[in-house]
């Protein structure tokens, strides 16, 4: 450890604390944006969890958004949530984060602040965040987010403009891949499958992923749960499914 830059120590030893399983890895020098750390790390440029920073002008507070690397933040949206903000410059990034623009990890920061994160970023199994160094990454799930920050998980990004009609699609295929694959667990004892289906957004009514149709708790226990629990977890998810979309079941 004494090898990494002291942002990333940090980093590395409050994700020991907590018992996370994946410390930080120092990625090729050229890998400064999210597209360029998703190429050298083999993954989907949306599986980079960027972090923006903002000022909130009420109390000068740095607030946090940890993004899917393929989104623009909304600021206007994030507003909504904290309130009112303004530009953080690199001078504020480090004092308040203790970290370099490009590097700020969404653990281990130097002073408390707000975070919110991504939705978008339920949309894979796996991502990579920042680990206190422009060139360092560790790998989480994104229910992890959660538990590692205490943070929320809300809608901050802009919608790309084809979103309505390949989200409509999308849903449309996860859902009819959702009901053959709950078919299938049925006969299974061990390794069960994840019910993710790439389709990872909340929906505000009923709480549930328009997906997978689990909760955000769901999600977050998932990856801590037993073949056993996650057998019973797939029960839920199938009631779920056959009283809100029966036809999947007849057309699986």
């Amino acid at each position: 450890m004494t090898e990494l830059p002291e942002g990333v120590q940090r980093v590395a030893a409050a994700l020991q604390e907590k018992n996370h399983p994946h410390g930080p890895v120092m990625l090729d020098g050229a890998a400064r944006t999210a597209q360029q750390a998703a190429d050298a790390l083999g993954v989907a440029v949306g599986q980079i969890a960027k972090s923006i920073i903002f000022k909130r002008v009420a109390d000068e507070a740095a607030v946090l958004v940890v993004t899917s690397g393929d989104r623009r933040v909304d600021e206007a949206k994030v507003a909504a949530l904290v309130g009112p903000l303004a530009r953080a410059n690199a001078a504020f990034v480090k004092e308040r984060t203790g970290f370099s623009i490009g590097g700020v990890s969404p653990v281990a920061h130097a002073m408390p602040g707000v975070t919110l994160i991504d939705r978008e970023l339920f949309r894979f199994e796996q991502v990579w965040a920042a680990a206190g160094h422009p060139h360092g990454v560790f790998q989480l799930h994104p229910q992890d987010l959660v538990a590692l920050t205490g943070a929320p998980v809300a809608d901050v990004v802009e919608a790309p403009e084809e979103e309505n009609v390949l989200d409509t699609l999308a849903r449309e295929n996860a859902i009819k891949t959702l009901a053959a694959r709950a078919i299938s667990v049925g006969a299974m004892a061990e390794n069960i499958p994840s019910p993710c289906v790439n389709v990872c957004r909340m929906d505000t009514g009923s709480g549930l992923c328009e997906g997978c149709f689990r909760t955000i708790e769901d999600i977050r226990e998932w990856g801590r749960s037993d073949d056993a629990a996650k057998k019973v977890m797939w029960g839920q998810i199938t009631e779920r499914l056959r009283q809100t979309h029966p036809e999947a079941f007849v057309e699986a």
